[in-house]
């Protein structure tokens, strides 16, 4: 498929992209009705992880399948193809230097495709993601 806009109004449709994304707001929602307590978005450590509790070591990251490249949803667009494959398989990369980052760091590192959280599975991946904070919390 061939991209349908012109390079300007591709240009304003990215520019509106923000960081933080409405499916990390409903994740978070959801996590802080459990009773976690958390930081979102934290700036200063690597990779800006979507949620992080630094008392147990905890960072979670919500993958979207375009940006990070999904086995299973991830695609390259048809326009500007060449571009598109670096920066996407360069996005794909970073995720593995930052997953081994907090790995070396002692950190227990989550990520979670955003496939995961559509409205059929999302309570259940809610359920992995409590399970995990809670396994970490014992191992800290």
């Amino acid at each position: 498929m061939s991209d349908v806009m012109t390079k300007e109004q591709r240009k304003k449709t990215m520019s509106k992209i923000r960081s933080r994304s409405k499916l990390e707001d409903k994740v978070s929602k959801a996590l802080w009705a459990r009773g976690y307590r958390f930081r979102k978005n934290v700036k200063s450590l690597r990779g800006t992880p979507d949620i992080v509790i630094k008392k147990y070591k905890i960072v979670i990251f919500i993958d979207s399948c375009f940006w990070h490249v999904c086995p299973e949803h991830g695609n390259f667009p048809e326009s500007n193809t060449q571009f598109w494959r670096n920066k996407l398989q360069q996005n794909k990369k970073r995720d593995e230097i930052v997953t081994t980052y907090y790995k070396q760091k002692g950190w227990f590192i989550m990520r979670v495709w955003e496939h995961e959280l559509n409205n059929n599975v999302f309570d259940g991946t809610i359920d992995k993601i409590s399970t995990f904070i809670d396994k970490a919390k014992k191992e800290t």
